[in-house]
């Protein structure tokens, strides 16, 4: 694998947090967020960075057709496989479902890689505190959806990132 930026790092420690990866799954599915657009503005939390809500229109434009044409198809695939149709054996349905959830990954990884590489941190947002950045970044997350995020999932959210903060 190429080398990784320090959001790819901050985004795995981050989902492997207890209560993450159920918060962003109801977050995408019920809410229409681009986990890795949520994760992005997490990760310029941790900088100090608080954004507004076409700061993250911004970066979602700018990987939308990425997300659109690569990302969500190999999801669906995915999910597709997780019962596959009768005539497949499971066994070989499975571990095809492993390849995508590979394949998967490493879009999502390429996917942040460049968000990360739009412009440097510094140049995202206003400086903040990263606990307020982490909440308000959070809250322009939904404004750019026009949508409310349930609060079980924000406040999961902010407690990983709280509970990575403090472990850093």
């Amino acid at each position: 694998m190429a080398d990784v930026s320090p959001f790819w790092t901050f985004s795995l420690a981050l989902y492997r947090t207890p209560g993450v990866p159920a918060a962003c799954i109801v977050l995408q599915d019920e809410c229409g967020v681009d986990v890795n657009v949520l994760l992005f503005a997490l990760w310029l939390a941790k900088e100090g960075r608080a954004l507004r809500s076409d700061d993250l229109a911004e970066a979602d434009l700018a990987i939308s057709a990425w997300r659109n044409e690569a990302v969500r198809p190999l999801r669906a695939v995915r999910r597709f496989l997780r019962e596959p149709h009768a005539a497949m054996e499971s066994p070989a349905a499975a571990a095809l479902r492993d390849k995508v959830k590979a394949v998967e990954l490493e879009s999502e990884r390429l996917q942040q890689e460049a968000l990360f590489a739009l412009k440097p941190a510094a140049n995202w947002g206003e400086a903040c505190d990263p606990a307020d950045a982490a909440a308000r970044n959070i809250s322009a997350c939904a404004a750019m959806l026009k949508v409310v995020f349930p609060d079980a999932p924000r406040q999961a959210l902010l407690e990983a990132f709280e509970s990575l903060r403090s472990r850093a």
